[in-house]
């Protein structure tokens, strides 16, 4: 119960590896706002979690300043400070990066990107404000490091993440607050199943450069995010943790034509 007492906003939590992050705070002491654009989710969610005496639920669109400050100010009024910020919510699409559209571009970089950077501002501008500094910290993915070509703004979106990461924490230390991100493999959760695992041979094709050889749990990311919490990462900021299975220590592999 290291993390006992603490309190959490978690974006993106009504399902997958942000809803895990919120069980796993919660079966570790800790008072946990979740918050989801899905609002039939979140419910569903926060039923199951149950825990009404430490749990918080809130509506709320990431790529609104106003909904970010508001689920952040939530945390401070119901439980009187903030000391763990998850900015989780992403979204991916798998296209052709020639058909990509105007909107398709701007939507994803809202989510993931923008979404995170308000996060990151309302978070620390509330633990400067409380004392005492505090830990934020950003959903990435592998995608910041590697060229899936049909993951176009989902990758620019995480490489952009990366680099929130590092100037977030740079300009943050001064004030306590450690700022570190989470980049996952592929974690079998809803947006794999709909944008990575689209066909047998895509599920094939990630194995294949997975040398675990299976799927993440989205607990096995929760348990990241819970060490990185804690004060056993007291020295570490400015970095993104790769739980990925060893997918980054692969080669990406390309269609050969003999000639």
């Amino acid at each position: 119960m290291k993390l006992s007492g603490k309190v959490a906003v978690i974006t993106g939590a009504a399902r997958g590896i942000g809803k895990a992050c919120a069980k796993r705070f919660l079966d570790d002491g800790v008072k946990v706002v979740i918050s989801d654009v899905d609002a039939d989710g979140l419910a569903a969610t926060a039923a199951e979690l149950g825990r009404p005496d430490a749990l918080r639920a809130v509506v709320g669109n990431v790529a609104k300043r106003a909904e970010v400050d508001q689920l952040v100010a939530t945390a401070a009024k119901e439980f009187s400070r903030l000391d763990i910020m998850v900015n989780n919510a992403g979204v991916a699409r798998n296209q052709d990066i020639l058909e990509i559209s105007e909107q398709d571009f701007d939507d994803v970089i809202a989510i993931n990107l923008k979404g995170a950077f308000f996060g990151v501002q309302a978070a620390a501008k509330q633990m400067i404000t409380q004392g005492g500094g505090g830990v934020i910290i950003n959903m990435s993915s592998v995608n910041a490091l590697l060229a899936i070509p049909t993951l176009a703004t989902y990758a620019i979106s995480k490489g952009g993440m990366k680099q929130l990461t590092s100037v977030a924490a740079v300009a943050l230390a001064p004030h306590n607050i450690r700022v570190v991100a989470v980049g996952p493999g592929t974690i079998l959760t809803d947006m794999v199943a709909s944008a990575i695992y689209t066909s047998e041979d895509a599920r094939k094709g990630v194995l294949s450069r997975t040398p675990i050889g299976r799927g993440g749990e989205p607990s096995e990311v929760a348990s990241v995010v819970a060490f990185l919490a804690s004060d056993d990462a007291s020295y570490i900021t400015g970095q993104t943790i790769y739980p990925d299975g060893g997918r980054l220590i692969l080669n990406y592999t390309v269609p050969v034509k003999e000639k």
